[in-house]
Parts: C-alpha cells; structure tokens; sequence
C-alpha cells in the first residue's frame, strides 16, 4: 500500500491511501470506523433520486463523492470493501450510497487518528515493499501449502500420495514433482516446514531440479504438520527474517505468554473492566486486542489512554487463531507490569 499525508495537526486530517492487494484492502477495512469521512471516484445516477417520472435506466456517470461512513463490508472472495453511508460532498448530499474499493482505487480518510492507526497504516506500506511468503507444510505423502496475508495464513491447496517408504522412491519422486510444479507461479520466499527429514528430502529434489527457485527456499524444523507447523513457523520468528514484518510472530508470542500467565506464571488482566482497571494503575505493559473491537469507541478511548501510559498495543487479526483466541476471552487482554490485586 501507498500512503500520501498532506499533514497531520494533532493527529487529525486527511490520509490518501493506494491500496495494492487484498492485505491492504484489509487493512483499510480497519483503519474506517463508523462515522469518518471518506472520499473516493465511484459512479452514480446522477438523476435519478430527482427525476422519478423518467421510466427508463438512466446511466451512471463518474463522480467523486464525500461520504460519511456507516457501515463496511470486507468481500475477500471479490476483493472487495464495500463502504455504505450518506452523501455530504458531491452530488445528491443526503442520500445513501455505497462505494466499492478495490485494488488500484485510492480512498482519502479524515479523522482523528489513532497512533495503532497510523502503526497499521506503516506496517502495511513497509509489508508492501516484500514478496508474499508462502510455507509448504510437508510430511511423508502429504503437502499443504499456505500464502501468509497480513491477515494472516490463507490455505492454498493439499497435495497427497503415497508414501515413498511403502510404495518405493518413484511414488515419492512424483510427489516432489506435483509439489515443484505447483509452485512454478510463486514469486516470494518459500518456508518448507514440519518433523521429520522429507522437507530436507524435498528441498535437495529442489535444488537438482530448480536452482532459482530452491534458492528462494528455507526450511523450519517443527513438531506439528498442517496449518499447525505453519504457526509454529510464523512463532520462530522465520517470517521476521524473510519480510521483516513482526505482526503475525508477535501475535503468536504474546497470546502465548498472556496464556502463561493466565494460568498463574505472572499477572494478567483480560476482558474490558480488567483491563480497564489495570490502566487505571499504569500496571500494563502490553495489551492485546482484537480487530474486530476496533469499532468500539470506549476501546479506542481505553486504547489511547493506555498510549499515553507508555503501553505497548497489539491489534491482533480475527482471522488468525491467536486472535480467535482472544476473541473468545472477550476481545481485549494486557500483560501487567506488576499484579494489582
């Protein structure tokens, strides 16, 4: 994503936003609340909320409108964000209309912004500038292969056959076969992960096959296979290394050390009046929270005060299974400083 600010006062003003890609139609998704002011070129029939005794279609024409937000809708199957709302600039002001943003279509947003909004808004432009990583998580006879989003790990596809153990070397041959070429396409990093040695096994077939794309390769040691290697991945901090994006390995620590210490290895504080309570003490160091309460504005109010208080603040994808997580304790957890009970 692209971003142009023509300069915040107080942090409020207006953010030009390029979206790239589905993960920053995301992102954007996020960063628009009930109630901003967007603007953005759609199409609209100019005449007809005024003209109601022309019977036949009139045509819709490009306009730039100035809508007041009050509803979004992410379509990830169409990539698409749909942003419903009334007119305040443009043509037809107070009427309802919906814009369609996709890839490739710029959106200005004025508001107030947030510090987590204008972190998100940084994490994406930086995520941009990187391919986007894909982890096969390989066993004997079987491959999953999975495209890391910002959002979070998207399945892409299975692969199986027999094992090479049972069925001999030439089952097993056309297994790597069917896994090289459906990775033909792919033009970022690649993490080959999961027990055992067949990753190792699959990476050298790589190499005697495929120079170039065995060179964009690494490979990760972990316990479990399927979409679970492939967290025990992104916790490793291996995605760090390849695109310099922490989030999603951040959101796998932090989930896992405030499960720790929920179970009695240090203070913890989760849901809204615990956490509340513990900013009120300046006990938290870290508070977790979920995208979806971003919309909540007595979280947002909660978020910016505890800014204030030098805590460090995670927005967690609901997409994602450590943000699921914590969605399921309420949405909004911290890690304290120093028990306040």
């Amino acid at each position: 994503m692209k971003a142009e600010c023509d300069g915040l006062k107080d942090s409020s003003g207006e953010i030009r936003l390029f979206p790239e890609s589905i993960d920053d139609i995301w992102h954007i998704k996020h960063l628009i609340r009930s109630g901003d002011l967007i603007f953005a070129d759609t199409f609209r029939s100019l005449d007809s909320q005024t003209d109601k005794t022309r019977p036949e279609k009139t045509e819709k024409k490009p306009v730039r409108l100035g809508l007041r937000v009050e509803k979004t809708e992410f379509h990830p199957d169409t990539v698409r964000l749909r942003l419903s709302g009334v007119i305040e600039q443009g043509p037809d002001v107070g009427f309802y209309h919906t814009i369609n943003l996709e890839p490739g279509r710029e959106v200005s947003i004025i508001k107030r912004w947030t510090s987590v909004e204008q972190e998100r808004i940084e994490r994406a432009v930086t995520a941009s500038t990187s391919g986007i990583v894909h982890i096969i998580a390989i066993e004997e006879g079987e491959a999953q292969i999975f495209r890391i989003r910002q959002y979070g790990p998207e399945y892409v596809m299975k692969m199986t056959a027999g094992s090479g153990k049972r069925e001999g070397v030439d089952a097993r041959h056309a297994f790597f076969e069917e896994i090289y070429h459906s990775l033909t396409t792919v033009t970022g990093s690649i993490v080959i992960a999961g027990p055992g040695f067949v990753k190792d096994d699959f990476l050298s077939f790589l190499r005697r096959t495929d120079a170039d794309l065995a060179g964009r390769m690494m490979t990760a040691d972990t316990r479990r296979s399927g979409q679970g290697a492939v967290q025990e991945v992104i916790g490793q901090g291996v995605l760090e290394r390849i695109t310099q994006d922490l989030q999603l390995g951040r959101e796998v620590n932090l989930m896992e050390e405030l499960l720790k210490r929920m179970s009695g290895t240090g203070p913890a504080a989760y849901g809204f009046d615990e956490v509340t309570t513990a900013v009120a003490y300046g006990a938290v160091s870290d508070i977790l929270v979920v995208d979806t309460k971003m919309s909540d504005e007595s979280i947002n109010c909660l978020l910016e005060t505890a800014d204030t208080m030098r805590a460090k603040i995670t927005v967690f994808s609901s997409d994602f299974e450590p943000g699921k997580q914590l969605d399921a304790i309420g949405g909004i957890a911290a890690i304290l400083r120093f028990p306040i009970q």
